[in-house]
């Protein structure tokens, strides 16, 4: 009876299960089970376990990345450009829509210039910079919202940031940020050449650097004193107290110190190049400009040299003295110096004053200007600027030059013949206008201020060569008992001709 109640139970009870498992929903091994029986799932699993192991332990073939094999430096900066967005905020009682966005247009130049890829420009209207974020918190978040839909990995701002801007930015977009300043000083250092550019710009990054240290976690931050002062780290642990940041501020500041001395120190090379010009009574033009307006191209046209020439932003920053003759045959000396930009960052200005006396020892200065760029007179505003600022440059005559004259139309160029009426309109390119360049600069050439007349022996041919480089010969004749000779010269030469010339045909006036 028992064993009867007990069956009967156990009945009941595979069918209560088989109702459950009716109305329960198939899962995936129930499926496999009714559809193709047991044999079927654990074939199929252990497919899927197979192929999957395959997956993790097989390499994955990246494609595009053997194009970096043999390829020249301009190829190899396009593949590995940087995604950028750029950023600006603007005043409307400061500026207008339009120059806020040609100062855009301008910093996407100068990124492109650095070797990055712009995908975005950003302009925001507002009084003054947010203090915390440069562009508030809600925009900061939108523009966390462009960064990771463009992909991007950098923000450069139109502006000079704060230390504690950038870091909150950083913080809100998850992307590395950088300032204006930190931009051109990274073209800087792209392209210096020689020893004296690279030790002025590695001054000027230093100094940026130094209030913009961050400390990233407690390895900057925490210092490890001893038990005097609290700190119970034991062995190994204490120090002199002193932070990791106050330790990398100390080697910044001696770095900064020592490139001082090394500029310091070249500076005699440069006095005796100039020295040596000065002896021989060589004028010097000093060629200046905004960067890119192409003044390495109108020295090339002016002195037929091959000087480093490219469209691109700080193609020059080695200073370049070439030499060329005037009609008479008289030579002068062309100085091709550093591009300027608009809000040229501080430490550049400080950094680069040693290349920029060149400027400040010429005789004439030549300002070449963009005449197809859309705000050609904000650029000589932003050069004038910067020269306000290099002792004795103000003295000095000056002569503006518009270059690119094959790409300005009529009415850009009747608005800068009415505006600057005594400049030049050339083009580099094509070589329009050059002559006439070629013949102003050399009537504002200073002339020397002492005349000689006096009869020189045919022995004293190299004294009568340094007239022709360096004076201005009136008149010469070729006579039985030597040469007849009257011409302009400096003390220097007019001292020579009087000591070589025959008795009583000197004559100084």
């Amino acid at each position: 009876m028992t064993q009867k109640s007990t069956g009967m139970q156990s009945d009941s009870q595979l069918g209560e299960a088989e109702h459950r498992r009716e109305e329960a929903p198939l899962d995936s091994r129930s499926q496999v089970l009714l559809e193709g029986g047991a044999d079927e799932f654990e074939s199929s699993s252990g497919d899927e376990l197979w192929q999957e192991r395959e997956r993790r332990n097989l390499f994955k073939h990246v494609e595009g990345l053997g194009e970096l094999e043999d390829v020249s430096e301009v190829e190899y900066r396009k593949v590995r450009l940087e995604r950028v967005v750029l950023v600006g905020v603007y005043s409307s009682a400061q500026t207008t829509s339009d120059e806020a966005e040609e100062s855009l247009r301008e910093l996407a130049a100068l990124a492109q210039t650095a070797g990055a890829q712009v995908l975005d420009g950003l302009l925001q209207q507002r009084d003054k910079p947010d203090p915390a974020t440069y562009v508030g918190s809600g925009k900061a978040r939108e523009l966390a919202n462009v960064v990771a839909s463009q992909e991007a990995d950098t923000i450069i701002v139109d502006d000079d940031l704060q230390p504690s801007q950038r870091r909150a930015l950083e913080d809100v977009t998850k992307v590395k940020v950088v300032d204006r300043t930190a931009l051109i000083l990274d073209i800087f250092a792209q392209h210096a050449t020689s020893r004296e550019g690279k030790a002025q710009v590695q001054l000027a990054q230093l100094e940026y650097m130094l209030p913009r240290l961050r400390g990233w976690g407690g390895s900057l931050s925490r210092q490890a004193g001893g038990q005097a002062a609290g700190q119970s780290g034991g062995i190994g642990s204490r120090g002199p107290g002193e932070t990791k940041i106050e330790t990398d501020r100390r080697v910044i500041r001696h770095q900064i110190s020592r490139l001082k001395r090394q500029i310091a120190q070249m500076g005699p090379a440069r006095e005796v190049k100039r020295g040596s010009r000065k002896r021989y009574g060589l004028p010097t033009v000093a060629v200046v400009g905004y960067t890119n307006a192409g003044k390495s191209s109108v020295t090339n046209r002016l002195t037929g040299s091959q000087e480093l020439v490219g469209n691109a932003l700080f193609a020059t920053l080695d200073t370049a003295v070439r030499r060329a003759k005037t009609a008479d045959g008289r030579y002068y000396a062309l100085v091709d110096t550093v591009g300027f930009v608009r809000r040229l960052p501080t430490q550049l200005v400080e950094a680069f004053k040693s290349t920029l006396e060149e400027v400040a020892e010429a005789d004439l200065i030549v300002h070449v200007v963009d005449g197809s760029h859309p705000d050609p007179f904000g650029q000589i505003e932003a050069v004038d600027k910067v020269l306000a600022q290099i002792d004795g440059a103000a003295d000095i005559g000056r002569l503006i030059v518009f270059n690119k004259a094959d790409r300005m139309d009529q009415a850009a160029r009747l608005r800068v013949s009415q505006l600057e009426p005594e400049a030049c309109i050339v083009s580099a390119r094509t070589g329009e206008g050059i002559d006439e360049l070629r013949e102003q600069v050399e009537s504002l050439l200073p002339h020397p201020d002492v005349r000689v007349k006096a009869k020189l022996p045919y022995s004293a041919g190299a004294l009568l060569s340094q007239i022709r480089e360096f004076g201005q010969v009136r008149q010469i004749g070729y006579e039985a008992d030597g040469i007849e000779l009257v011409a302009d010269v400096d003390n220097r030469l007019a001292a020579q001709v009087i000591s070589q010339s025959i008795d009583g045909h000197d004559k100084q006036e």
